[in-house]
């Protein structure tokens, strides 16, 4: 399993998960669930909702399937949450041919690439603020960030270049080897 190894050298091969709460005007909650693929912290599966109930995961996990088009034989983490440990949760893991990994109970560190992925994005899209405002607000500026992370945002870890950029030069590179 991971043992807070969030490092995979291709993508598709290793994905970590986590739910984050986006403040709302009036002391109100969404939630994020995340999957991001280690190779370079892809944003792959993504879900809102103003729950925290299995559903949630599950659909972020169902995106990472289609945007994939496949999760047969990836590893998955996450915190040891309810919901990843759902058996809702676990078939569809089977289903999608997923191995499942959970972080020790109560120790952040276990899923660190991932808390600091939302610390991230509540940093970026809140800029000291204190809530989004109201729900449609927060969807429009989450996914407008979500967006922007793949495409454009740089990263030191990816030689400066965005998760997609640095993918696609992954997948040329094997293609110029293999021919």
């Amino acid at each position: 399993m991971f043992q807070r190894d969030f490092t995979a050298t291709d993508p598709g091969r290793k994905y970590m998960g986590d739910i984050t709460y986006l403040p709302l005007a009036g002391g109100e909650f969404l939630y994020l669930a995340t999957v991001l693929d280690c190779f370079r912290r892809k944003v792959v599966g993504w879900s809102i909702a103003d729950h925290m109930r299995t559903g949630l995961v599950a659909d972020a996990l169902r995106m990472a399937a289609t945007t994939r088009g496949r999760l047969d034989g990836a590893e998955f983490h996450s915190a040891h949450g309810a919901q990843y440990g759902s058996r809702a949760f676990a078939g569809l893991c089977d289903q999608l041919g997923v191995t499942r990994s959970m972080g020790a109970v109560g120790t952040s560190a276990d899923n660190a690439a991932c808390e600091s992925f939302h610390a991230s994005l509540k940093r970026e899209t809140l800029q000291g603020a204190h809530d989004y405002g109201d729900s449609d607000t927060c969807r429009r500026t989450v996914f407008a960030w979500l967006t922007r992370y793949n495409t454009r945002r740089r990263h030191s870890a990816n030689g400066h270049l965005s998760p997609d950029e640095y993918e696609h030069r992954h997948h040329t590179t094997e293609l110029t080897l293999a021919a």
